[in-house]
């Protein structure tokens, strides 16, 4: 990958696609992880005004701190970047106390780690519609395409995605280059939806390095079959999240009525 070329083509493709809608410029939910802080860093290199949402459930005080580490590191350098903090926590707790209790509370804590991500979901947009900004998305390749580790209507509502055909190796990649904070680039990639430090390879059961070569490896058409040992469990995991999570990466099914009818 030519980095430099590579950070140039999407700063001017942020650009060229906010002025060609009429938009002012982005918002982006900065999380202290190191996809949001690739991308909000290259809303910021397009000139035009980014706004950063801090936005904690129950967040993890690293988290919290890494992600307004790296909003002070940006307006140091950018004089284009503003911040607006969002507790949203009092927000999901009102919401968790209305909701009807469940038989499973296994489901339950899967079903309201998403809502976490759907709240904040519609904070950005809240925030994009009082000054025409577009919500840029923070998801890279293989969460997008791969395994579909992602909310759907969460963190994968969005108008437009800058990294989303860089792989999570090429993102660190991007991410040296650009300076980014070292605490966030040495932090273990997680999704914060549950209020703890589980990561996001605790959940999957894989390395995005090992997630990236299963990719390839179906892309090449290879099957379970031809592999071995922690290559064939690896194998394993990305082909049960890629199929389970197919829905989020096609487009919705549309009933379409026959001409006839």
């Amino acid at each position: 990958m030519q980095t430099e070329k590579v950070v140039d083509y999407i700063v001017n493709w942020l650009k060229d696609y906010a002025t060609n809608a009429g938009m002012k410029g982005f918002v982006i939910g900065v999380s202290g992880g190191i996809d949001s802080a690739v991308t909000s860093t290259l809303c910021a290199k397009t000139g035009l005004p980014l706004l950063c949402l801090e936005m904690p459930i129950h967040q993890a005080p690293s988290q919290v701190s890494r992600a307004l580490n790296h909003i002070k590191w940006m307006q140091s350098r950018f004089d284009n970047v503003s911040m607006t903090q969002v507790n949203l926590t009092p927000v999901f707790d009102s919401l968790v106390a209305s909701l009807p209790p469940v038989e499973n509370e296994e489901e339950r804590f899967m079903s309201l780690a998403n809502t976490r991500a759907r709240l904040r979901m519609t904070s950005l947009y809240y925030f994009a519609a009082l000054d025409k900004l577009l919500v840029a998305g923070t998801g890279n390749k293989v969460e997008d395409f791969g395994v579909g580790f992602y909310t759907k209507y969460g963190d994968g509502g969005v108008d437009l995605s800058p990294i989303a055909d860089l792989l999570k190796t090429e993102v660190y990649t991007i991410a040296e280059y650009l300076g980014i904070n070292q605490d966030i680039i040495d932090a273990a990639p997680t999704d914060g939806l549950w209020g703890d430090d589980r990561t996001d390879e605790d959940q999957i059961g894989a390395s995005y390095p090992e997630l990236e070569w299963a990719m390839a490896m179906d892309e090449q058409g290879k099957t379970i079959s031809d592999f071995k040992g922690r290559q064939k469990t690896v194998f394993e995991i990305y082909k049960k999240f890629n199929t389970a999570n197919k829905h989020k990466m096609i487009p919705i099914p549309i009933c379409e009525i026959p001409n006839n009818l």
